[in-house]
């Protein structure tokens, strides 16, 4: 990094104004309080749906608005990884997505000292809007992991569900890693992810790129891949590109050349991205509307009619389906669905 940047970094961390941002925003993985989604709404429609379609895997539009078929769910269990809170039913995606996560589990155990990975939301079984804690995930090719290694043992399922978030920053404090918590291994398995050529963007807090910016020794080739994002400080988000032959999916702009470590992460260390919108003098705010399924591409329409695969083992790569639980559980929820830069 170079001098002015580091110069503004130091500057800007001491102002006064870090220390009245609310921990809840800079910590954007904390217990969301959403409303349910108005019965009727996208969300509503495609969370309700239990079980993906038949035929080909088919990512239908843009990653925070469209659809999937024949998706393939992660295994709940796995060598070098288990999936996390099962009651959502998020972890289904395309087989290049769960074929992409099995194998980051397995080389980040033997090549990072990682030990195995904790897998959050990849998508729902139809892919679509969530009804919290995301804008993407929703054609089966964005994936969360926790910087939390994999404990030892299997985690039951009441754990998977009630496990906390570990966050890497310093509670109190503005955008800092915290030290105690931050460790190398995670610093290599973020580098391990972004190594891959069908990933094309992992988000990360952007007081972790800034710490990858500061102090990553190695190949810097991929580090540009590393995309700073609000949230994001307790689990990482793997991105992969519309694999070839993808009809119908909409891929996103390429990350501009270079490793990410200039004047586009030193804005988010500026007051600009956290200030709250102040309110035009006589206007009444606008409530958004929800999102309906005819807002989505004409093709979900049809992914939501179409015939469902014959169970949950069917539809699991390799057919180990794992425990699910049969009613859901609620608990506290990562937190991705504040204003993105990118997502």
């Amino acid at each position: 990094m170079n001098f002015r940047l580091a110069r503004t970094f130091r500057t800007l961390t001491s102002l006064a104004f870090a220390a009245s941002i609310g921990a809840g925003l800079i910590a954007g993985d904390v217990a969301a309080q959403q409303a349910a989604p108005t019965p009727g709404s996208a969300k509503a429609i495609f969370g309700a749906v239990t079980l993906p379609t038949q035929g080909p895997p088919q990512s239908i539009g843009f990653y925070a608005k469209g659809c999937l078929s024949g998706a393939v769910a992660l295994p709940a269990d796995g060598p070098t990884w288990e999936a996390m809170r099962p009651s959502r039913n998020r972890r289904w995606g395309r087989p290049e997505m769960i074929a992409l996560l099995e194998r980051l589990s397995q080389d980040a155990a033997k090549f990072d000292g990682w030990p195995g990975i904790l897998v959050g939301d990849i998508s729902q079984p139809r892919g679509g809007p969530m009804s919290n804690g995301h804008a993407s995930h929703q054609i089966g090719l964005d994936a969360d992991v926790w910087l939390t290694p994999m404990p030892k043992r299997t985690l039951t399922p009441a754990e998977r569900e009630s496990m906390p978030f570990t966050s890497m920053l310093q509670k109190n404090a503005f955008l800092t890693i915290d030290p105690n918590v931050w460790t190398d291994a995670r610093a290599r398995l973020l580098m391990r992810a972004a190594s891959y050529p069908q990933v094309e963007r992992i988000f990360v807090n952007p007081a972790i790129k800034k710490k990858m910016c500061d102090t990553w020794t190695g190949d810097r080739s991929n580090l540009g891949k590393l995309r700073p994002e609000y949230g994001h400080d307790s689990h990482f988000h793997i991105r992969i590109r519309c694999p070839v032959g993808s009809i119908g999916c909409t891929p996103q702009a390429p990350v501009a050349a270079g490793d990410g470590c200039d004047k586009t992460l030193a804005w988010w260390f500026t007051q600009e991205p956290w200030a709250k919108p102040i309110p035009k003098p006589g206007v009444k705010p606008v409530k958004p509307r929800e999102v309906m399924v005819s807002d989505l591409p004409q093709a979900c329409k049809a992914v939501l009619s179409a015939p469902s695969i014959t169970s949950v083992k069917a539809a699991t790569l390799g057919g180990k389906a794992g425990a699910v639980p049969a009613q859901p559980i609620s608990g506290a929820e990562p937190d991705d669905s504040l204003p993105a830069t990118e997502q």
